[in-house]
């Protein structure tokens, strides 16, 4: 890993760093006390945050294993096909003793591979930098952990370890001269995301030989259009809003960028929507750069593309290409499985092996064509405009025909826009889901009439809905992330939702609290507390996370009238068995790497099985529908109730999991469906049919065959699966046994 903190990152944990703007890891060196981290742990039940330090010679804590196991190390260790393209480049471009700087060295894999290529033998060490690899490595829980991968496979004499980010490194301090091969992995789903640009500039400034060897070689970008309306709900609330039949306006007219996405790509398993896409175009070449020269920071590419189909372009879907050797006889793609033909494609060598295993590091990118995108015809010519920076790709297109541009003019520097996900942005779009939540706002409005209405989290849809139903209310909103900039986004809107803007403020918990509390009247006690729950910024959170919700609830408990009603009253976790053989593969314990026992990173990494006796691996959070293949295994089942009409305390349920069907479980899948209502007749569920939310992925140690009842195999045909809830960490325990 280079400088960039770790590829995949729950944002519960926070690390700040300074190397180029997506870092986010920062280390404070002393020539007498070594390398010392400081990482920020944020509780996500409160929001709350504490720095944590980490020192270089302490044991890896329950917080950085925590960290580690929601990164995508482990899914990297585990993809076979990348490990085996690397190996074979490397021994192919180093065959005698030279000085090799890997860079972003993570456990050391290449840095290994370097080594045993230059066959130093076990105990004789070369002279001067010859038969010397140089692993650097600016992230000091994998520092640590690389040292006991390298004891463990003999080699830590033959690398040296350097503890801080490449454009640190100086020749003559860190490293005794100038390396003459670069090995690196330092990429992205969009290939330059993690400053593969600027740290490749630095170090053919700094620290490698005129002409160096380099694994990999180059790196090619290619791009194709496709129609979605999958890909266009999630990011044009606009347009679909508009098919929306309720009064609420989140984006009103001539407001079109007040909610949006931010212009940029976005990674995802685009094979998960292949039902819904529809090619409009060959797949072109965006781009490429070679690794061995010095590459341009700045890059602008024209190109025509001719439809192959008539439809309206949604987005570019775009992946790349690594030739790792020199000889073009080594490749690398993280293209979508419906490019089966690589020879059909300009710069593709017939040789190369298209086996597509599935992993969760690398995926393809999608960018967004703004508004309801582009309408083509078949045959008909789009100018493409590829802006390629330090980080990232963007694009502007047009068609010949219309001269119609899409691009960057449709961002406004409006005070009120406010940026979400792709998820969220869909999820505003839903008719279903917004019906349902309005239904129970009025329903609850029914049960007593509001004199003030709270919306405790992050939520603009409530928000926006409770000041244009409840008139005769005053309705305050907590905003703990969105803060002013939604304040003023409630003002924007205010007049195209039919309220006037002295309805609705913006308030922070303390003055809610202080406000309240000092005043005796009793009009002033809240009479409707609401949320869906969502918190601003918490991407990646397990479900129960957004339990944050009870949390607050309960903090605002002695300022709740008598008989005030909350939304969601309740909340369900549901589980379900499922048959995830893709990403247990990609999640499974590591034992030898091409060659290098990997075994001492398990535990820390939070691999599925292999761990000491009474370690389990962690429960992750993933969208399933993005994972891969996968299957329900068996009914699902309410384990526990939380039980948002009391304040939060610890609670624990059981619950048996009957098998429906014959075949492999890999884990059980678990989630939080929200009951809206007392009556229980309106349950908002987020679990792994719905694509707008993260589950929690609690993989099994080995895979486990299963079976119904009424099978005649020897199978499992039930589960036990307890769980328990602690309310002072957030974190839920699950255990299971299958009988």
């Amino acid at each position: 890993m280079q400088c960039l903190f770790p590829k995949t990152l729950n944002p519960q944990f926070l690390v700040r760093s300074f190397n180029t703007t997506r870092s986010k890891a920062f280390t404070v060196r002393s020539m007498s006390s070594g390398s010392r981290m400081f990482q920020l742990k944020v509780d996500p039940l409160t929001g709350n945050s504490e720095w944590v330090v980490i020192e270089e010679d302490e044991a890896s804590g329950d917080a950085t294993k925590q960290l580690l196991a929601n990164t995508s190390y482990l899914d990297m260790l585990n993809d076979t096909r990348r490990n085996k393209a690397y190996r074979e480049a490397i021994d192919k471009t180093i065959t005698k003793p030279c000085h090799v700087l890997d860079i972003g060295a993570g456990t050391g894999l290449l840095s290994m591979m370097a080594a045993r290529a230059m066959d130093n033998g076990d105990s004789v060490e070369s002279s001067g930098s010859k038969g010397m690899v140089t692993a650097c490595e600016s992230y000091l829980p994998m520092v640590k952990l690389m040292r006991k991968v390298l004891h463990a496979n003999g080699m830590q004499r033959k690398i040296r370890i350097i503890n801080k980010r490449s454009d640190e490194l100086e020749v003559g301090v860190d490293m005794p001269s100038r390396a003459d091969v670069l090995v690196s992995e330092i990429l992205d789903s969009e290939l330059l995301g993690e400053g593969l640009i600027p740290t490749l500039q630095h170090a053919h400034d700094q620290l490698l030989v005129d002409n160096p060897k380099t694994v990999p070689y180059r790196a090619t970008v290619y791009g194709q259009l496709v129609e979605s309306t999958d890909l266009w709900k999630l990011h044009d609330l606009y347009n679909t809003e508009k098919e929306v039949l309720d009064e609420i306006r989140l984006v009103p007219e001539g407001m079109d960028s007040a909610l949006c996405v931010k212009r940029q790509q976005f990674s995802m398993h685009c094979d998960a929507l292949e039902e819904d896409i529809k090619l409009l175009s060959e797949p072109f070449k965006v781009f490429d750069f070679d690794f061995w020269r010095r590459p341009d920071g700045h890059r602008v590419m024209e190109l025509s593309v001719q439809a192959t189909n008539t439809g309206t372009v949604h987005a570019i879907i775009s992946w790349w290409l690594l030739q790792l050797d020199e000889k073009s006889t080594i490749f690398y793609s993280t293209a979508p499985k419906w490019i089966s033909c690589p020879s059909s494609m300009e710069g593709f060598n017939s040789s190369i092996s298209w086996s597509q295993n599935w992993c969760d590091h690398w995926k393809q990118c999608v960018w967004f064509i703004p508004k309801k995108g582009l309408s083509l015809l078949k045959d008909e010519e789009v100018s493409l405009l590829a802006v390629l920076t330090d980080t990232s790709i963007s694009y502007e297109m047009k068609t010949l025909s219309q001269n119609l541009e899409l691009g960057q003019s449709e961002l406004s520097a409006q005070k009120y826009q406010i940026t979400l996900l792709p998820e969220k942005i869909a999820l505003y779009s839903d008719v279903n889901w917004r019906c349902s939540m309005l239904k129970a706002i009025k329903n609850a409005m029914k049960q007593k009439t509001p004199s003030l209405c709270v919306v405790v989290d992050d939520s603009i849809f409530l928000a926006v809905a409770l000041s244009h139903l409840a008139k005769g209310s005053h309705v305050l909103s907590l905003f703990p992330g969105l803060q002013e900039k939604g304040a003023q986004y409630l003002q924007a809107v205010a007049a195209a939702n039919g309220y006037s803007k002295d309805h609705v403020e913006v308030q922070k918990m303390s003055e809610l609290l202080t406000s309240q509390s000092s005043q005796e009247n009793v009009a002033n006690q809240i009479d409707l507390l609401v949320g869906e729950p969502f918190y601003y910024g918490n991407n990646s959170v397990l479900p129960w996370q957004n339990l944050r919700f009870w949390k607050d609830r309960s903090l605002l408990d002695s300022i709740l009238s008598e008989g005030a009603v909350i939304m969601p009253c309740k909340g369900l976790l549901k589980a379900c068995a499922m048959s995830l053989p893709d990403l247990w593969q990609s999640h499974q314990c590591l034992q030898h790497v091409e060659g290098f026992d990997h075994s001492v990173v398990n535990s820390t990494l939070g691999a599925c099985g292999g761990l000491p006796p009474g370690q389990e691996n962690p429960t992750l959070p993933f969208s399933v529908w993005q994972c891969g293949e996968s299957k329900k295994m068996s009914d699902i089942v309410t384990i526990m109730e939380f039980n948002f009409l009391k304040t939060i305390s610890p609670c624990s349920g059981k619950a048996k999991v009957e098998f429906i069907t014959h075949g492999k479980c890999h884990g059980f899948v678990l989630w939080i469906d929200w009951v809206m209502d007392t009556e229980e007749s309106i349950v908002l569920s987020t679990g792994p049919e719905q694509r707008y939310w993260k589950q929690g992925v609690k993989l099994l140690k080995e895979p486990v065959a299963v079976g119904s009842h009424r099978s005649a195999t020897t199978d499992c045909h039930s589960a036990d699966i307890e769980t328990s809830f602690d309310p002072s960490t957030g974190d839920l325990i699950v255990d299971y046994a299958f009988l």
